[in-house]
């Protein structure tokens, strides 16, 4: 029985519409929101008294293969000794504890037990460490946090970032830890009894104690750091569970990859277990070659009910569904639910999922979606009804109301609600920035009412104010919009693509290719994108700022250093130009190069 056979399982959408002067108008939930829990460990409490022996996490050993697993009451036994142990080491309540590496076992524990005792928890990306051949970045980050504790999962992996960081605070590891004079293994700080420091600092939190920092994605310069606190996050899953009602009959049982470093993977996903007493396998893998065989062993061997991943994550699931039945019918084998968020899924990627969750299920496989930030901890949107196509990202979630303006020939939208931040840390200015006169949060996105008579059936995306530009015409080139359909019309040997054309006559794209590409011959791959710039003029009905009239294949990936890309897979568009900028000169200067395709 699907979730739209039970009319209980997903609530019907409810908004109302306010019109505002100059073709402005605010759309908000008309259903309240419900009583909001005081912090995140009264969700570990909950569960770790009420199912005990309920699964909660669960990771492969690195060397044997099985999964660790650790249920709700063992998981609250190790965060009481864990906060017990950050007590000890004297962290104060405006000191946060620091992680510099990827999700695990251990930085969950850490995770829950900082903000078990009141203290903030912020994620670094590891790529700032790991990757990165340029500490400088992850230096000023962390002189920015000032953290009380910094920790990582192996010294042998994160001494270098470490050291040229020059932190003046404990720095504890999981393995290694004689790789940094002085730090403390993590193991030595659990070594202790709770005792009732623990419950007395629990007891202090309130729901506007700081529980998580987050950096802003794509970060450059002085980073923003946005403050989450208890009351957004435990807002944000009561709002989630208001629309999806089916979370109280059904527990979610995820496999994830989705580094915790980003709102998506840590508050949207990782709570939402949490709050309903799920269960989360940390999934090792990732979605490039030779790691994504690591995910597609994980979705077997779990069979997840719920699918959370970004554009960039279903590209690489889709040819092991394509080339393998049986995992196929694993992998969907009890799937409720498909959801896709942080970029806009291509059309092309919906219908190959879809022809794929048909051939072992004999019925289509439901797409949701959502639409957030980092300093909405992080959903604004969700979607809870049957879609037809991707471009939906849903109805203002309870206690939600989202702004309408017109600006240029788009609608930017901006956001209220107890979901939103009240500032960056140490940054007035910024944070000023960030509201307007009636202290709606201006994210930056624009947006659309899929139906203007029925404001019910949602909102469609309409990609970032910021990133559209003009051509010398005067016509507006709506970035966002091209770009999927683009992807979409190269597929499948795009990855993706950046739109140029700023002060120009015509559009132009820079295609990263995808791994199809390999061992095709030029003329007949350059004769495919020709046929796909074909396909944009005829479907953008012959205007200037939706036709592409050239597209140049790039020898280069994404560079993350540069930040041109984040460790969520999505494409930097401003960074890539800045730093691209004389490949963009010979798109558009440059007629007679090989490496770029003109429409005929």
């Amino acid at each position: 029985m699907s979730f739209f056979d039970n009319p209980g399982m997903l609530a019907p959408p409810r908004v109302t519409r306010i019109d505002l002067s100059k073709g402005g108008f605010i759309l908000a939930c008309s259903e309240p929101l419900g009583d909001v829990t005081r912090c995140i460990g009264d969700w570990l409490e909950y569960w770790a008294e009420r199912t005990p022996n309920a699964l909660f996490l669960a990771e492969r050993d690195a060397e044997s293969g099985e999964w660790i697993r650790m249920t709700y009451a063992q998981v609250r036994e190790q965060v009481g000794k864990l906060a017990q142990g950050l007590l000890d080491l004297g962290i104060g309540p405006a000191s946060p504890v620091v992680c510099l590496s990827d999700n695990s076992l251990d930085q969950a524990l850490l995770t829950l037990a900082t903000m078990h005792i009141g203290r903030p928890f912020a994620t670094v990306s590891s790529a700032y460490s790991r990757l990165a051949k340029d500490f400088s970045k992850v230096a000023t980050i962390l002189q920015e946090l000032a953290p009380g504790a910094v920790y990582a999962s192996d010294g042998a992996v994160y001494a270098s970032a470490i050291r040229a960081s020059a932190v003046a605070c404990p720095v504890i590891l999981s393995t290694n830890s004689y790789q940094v004079e002085g730090s403390l293994p993590l193991a030595e700080v659990m070594r202790t009894r709770e005792t009732p420091a623990v419950m007395e600092a629990f007891a202090t939190i309130t729901p506007e104690t700081h529980a998580k920092y987050l950096l802003t994605s794509g970060s450059t310069g002085r980073p923003k750091i946005a403050i989450n606190t208890h009351r957004m996050l435990c807002a944000n899953q009561k709002q989630i569970q208001q629309s999806w009602p089916f979370l109280k009959e059904e527990k979610p049982v995820l496999v994830s990859w989705l580094p915790w470093s980003h709102t998506f993977g840590a508050n949207h996903n990782f709570n939402m277990v949490l709050c309903n007493g799920g269960s989360f396998y940390i999934d090792e893998g990732r979605p490039v070659p030779g790691q994504m065989e690591k995910s597609v062993r994980n979705l077997r061997e779990v069979q997840p009910n719920l699918y959370f991943n970004v554009p960039k994550g279903f590209d690489a699931l889709i040819a092991f569904l394509e080339e393998d039945e049986s995992f196929a019918r694993d992998f969907f084998g009890r799937l409720r639910a498909v959801f896709y968020a942080a970029a806009a899924l291509p059309q092309s990627t919906w219908e190959r999922l879809e022809r794929a969750a048909q051939k072992v299920l004999g019925e289509k496989v439901w797409f949701t979606s959502a639409w957030g930030a980092t300093e909405t901890s992080p959903l604004i949107t969700n979607v809870h009804w049957r879609l037809d196509g991707p471009g939906s990202i849903g109805a203002p979630v309870a206690g939600t109301a989202i702004k309408f303006l017109p600006n240029g020939d788009k609608l930017e939208m901006r956001v209220k609600g107890p979901q939103v931040f009240a500032g960056y840390l140490n940054n007035p200015e910024k944070t000023a920035e960030a509201f307007d006169e009636d202290g709606y949060y201006k994210i930056g996105d624009a947006g659309y009412l899929i139906d203007p008579e029925h404001p019910e059936k949602g909102i469609a995306f309409n990609g970032r104010v910021a990133e559209d530009f003009k051509l010398t015409t005067g016509t507006w080139v709506s970035v966002g919009t091209l770009r999927v359909r683009a992807v979409t019309a190269l597929a499948p040997f795009a990855q993706d693509v950046v739109v140029t054309g700023h002060d120009r006559d015509e559009v132009g794209l820079l295609v990263f290719p995808s791994p199809a590409v390999k061992d095709i011959p030029q003329d007949v791959l350059h004769a495919h994108i020709r046929e796909g710039l074909r396909k944009l003029k005829a479907e953008g009905g012959g205007g200037s700022s939706q036709s592409p009239t050239r597209a140049m294949l790039l020898d280069e990936p994404p560079n993350l250093d540069a930040g041109e890309i984040t460790d969520k897979g999505y494409i930097n568009q401003r960074a890539v130009l800045a730093r691209r900028a004389e490949d963009v000169l010979s798109l558009h200067n440059s007629p007679k190069l090989d490496r770029v395709v003109f429409l005929k």
